[in-house]
């Protein structure tokens, strides 16, 4: 059975601030701190590492050392990524390696460590931990991606602070944020514990990094220790300023092309697809998307699929890539079990696509709003049914770029029209 839909492929027309040289870009943000020149003679500088796939991290993190050197400093790289690798050093060296993070990229060693010591306690008599590298260096460099989280909505999300609380807190220390925050909410708890770790720890300055909609670095800051807070909200103000989203309020199905982690914290982004699913916290309003369907999860996650809970059918080839014990470690870890948890599964991308279609119910499959992206980092172009260009061509910022297809299939129902994205 041929799955009737054609679809033209479309473009947002958004603007995409950019920086070409990121190397420049770090060693200027720092100078205008005065951080050229501290003085880091025979001390060792600690600069944390996480997880996620921040566009040329690999340059930054160098950039930085280069300039700890420059003050005779010695820079260490700190994995800090709480939970995630499941939390053995293996792993996390692993994850690291391949976002390109080793010694010969950064120009300095990677530190091998995922143990923790508790170093105090928050007002609220949160316990603190924090890897135990970070507490024997002479000085702290943070260094991470500051943008909207996908579990909650505040003035300060996914940044600096959370990467103190919870990356640099390693598993016990995730674990504890996370559990915490059930209680007092996200946004409480990793003030609350980046502040009491900024008492605590000998934090140098640290490194803000924002992308645009592509994926590509955007702006970067650095920020004294007494400024970070007041630094990563406004930079969280520029990012949600600047990001894209779903052009449509509503849709049928959205079919997405892949998750992973190296995508968004929980494989596609909550904001994005309008679900977070995590207890206590309030749902998006909009888009409201009836059936979502994932086809493949990346290579980068390790089989980490955090997040494929999100969607309601999702395909074997996604099933044979997950690794159940890791998935489960952060799902757990985070307090969100539910995004953890295995949708519907069926053979391959023809049936993930007809199964979803067929869920709207008694509807023509002609008139069904559907709604292809390659992921939610890469939504300047997407795909959509020929139902939907009504709406398309109301919308000014949007411009058609093909002409109507049908979907074509390989011969095991592997989607050929958007193998290299839209």
């Amino acid at each position: 059975m041929d799955i009737p839909q054609r679809f033209v492929r479309i473009k947002q027309q958004v603007d995409v601030p950019q920086i070409d040289n990121a190397r420049k870009a770090v060693i200027d943000s720092l100078r205008e701190i005065g951080a050229d020149k501290r003085n880091f003679k025979g001390q060792t500088v600690g600069i944390t590492a996480g997880s996620r796939g921040i566009d040329r991290i690999p340059e930054i993190l160098s950039a930085v050392a280069e300039m700890i050197q420059d003050c005779s400093g010695r820079p260490v790289i700190i994995p800090s990524m709480g939970t995630h690798g499941g939390a053995t050093v293996e792993r996390q060296l692993s994850v690291l390696t391949s976002l390109g993070i080793t010694r010969e990229a950064v120009g300095c060693p990677v530190l091998e460590c995922v143990e923790s010591v508790l170093i105090g306690e928050t007002s609220e008599g949160i316990p603190v931990h924090c890897n135990l590298e970070a507490t024997k260096v002479d000085h702290l460099v943070i260094v991470n991606r500051v943008k909207p989280h996908t579990d909650f909505s505040g003035c300060i999300e996914s940044g600096i602070c959370k990467m103190m609380a919870i990356g640099l807190g390693s598993y016990k220390g995730a674990e504890t944020a996370h559990s915490y925050a059930r209680i007092h909410g996200h946004e409480k708890v990793i003030t609350s514990v980046a502040k009491r770790m900024l008492e605590k720890l000998p934090v140098a300055f640290a490194i803000g990094i924002t992308e645009n909609y592509k994926g590509k670095t955007a702006r970067l800051q650095a920020m004294e220790p007494e400024r970070i807070m007041g630094k990563e909200k406004k930079l969280l103000d520029w990012v949600k300023e600047k990001q894209i989203k779903l052009p449509f309020d509503s849709m049928g199905v959205l079919v997405v092309g892949e998750i992973g982690k190296n995508i968004s914290g929980t494989g596609m982004d909550t904001k994005v697809i309008g679900r977070i699913m995590v207890k206590g916290q309030k749902e998006p309003e909009l888009p409201k998307i009836e059936c979502i369907a994932v086809l493949s999860l990346t290579s980068e996650s390790h089989g980490n699929a955090c997040g494929i809970g999100l969607a309601d059918i999702t395909t074997k080839r996604v099933l044979d890539a997950v690794d159940l014990y890791v998935t489960g470690y952060n799902s757990i870890a985070s307090m969100a079990p539910e995004q953890g948890r295995l949708p519907c599964v069926v053979s391959n991308d023809y049936e993930a696509i007809h199964s979803a279609i067929s869920t709207l119910g008694a509807v023509s499959p002609e008139k069904a709003r559907v709604v292809y992206i390659q992921n939610t980092n890469r939504l300047e172009r997407l795909a959509v049914s020929e139902s939907m260009l009504d709406e398309v061509e109301a919308k000014g910022y949007l411009e058609v770029i093909s002409r109507p297809e049908k979907l074509e299939f390989d011969g095991e129902g592997t989607l050929l029209n958007f193998k290299d994205g839209v």
